[in-house]
């Protein structure tokens, strides 16, 4: 089910008909080196991932991580959307594309689209970020949206420096 959309992209709720391109995408050299490995090494974990994750905050919440999807192929090239962690005070973004569709303003099209319904659909007053310290791309998005670097933190889960980053919404 489509949330909202973009010029050129679409944002939708995960389903598990989804589950091959998640698989792909939580195993990307990328995400391995700056969000992590998530256990997903098969369909069955991506189904799984997708239901105790996206499906059930989306649920519980009413925002999760979105798919985004090209409008002029349906292609899936990322995922892009709010996640509420126990760890964090606020909401906060969270983005990642397949490395093909990178360095083409896929993800700063999907946050700024983000950010919007973040305001003008959720009613949220302030959104935070989170990236590894040596994401520079990350970085560099965050900073063009507007964010402003708070402070490093460590996250629950195996050790490491976290830099978190806050947008005050109007």
């Amino acid at each position: 089910m489509q949330v909202f959309e973009t010029e050129r992209l679409a944002l939708s709720l995960l389903e598990p008909g989804d589950a091959e391109f998640i698989l792909e995408l939580v195993n990307d050299s990328a995400w391995l080196r700056y969000i992590g490995d998530r256990g997903v090494h098969n369909l069955d974990d991506a189904c799984g991932y997708i239901r105790i994750g996206p499906a059930d905050m989306q649920a519980r919440l009413g925002y999760s991580l979105y798919k985004v999807a090209l409008k002029s192929d349906g292609k899936s090239i990322g995922i892009c959307g709010l996640l509420k962690r126990d760890s964090l005070p606020d909401a906060d973004i969270g983005f990642a594309f397949l490395e093909r569709y990178r360095g083409q303003g896929y993800a700063r099209e999907a946050a700024s689209a983000t950010l919007a319904y973040a305001r003008s659909i959720l009613g949220l007053k302030r959104i935070l970020a989170i990236t590894s310290p040596d994401n520079m791309s990350s970085i560099r998005l965050l900073e063009k949206l507007g964010f402003e670097y708070q402070e490093t933190v460590q996250m629950p889960g195996p050790s490491r420096d976290t830099k978190v980053f806050a947008l005050q919404t109007p």
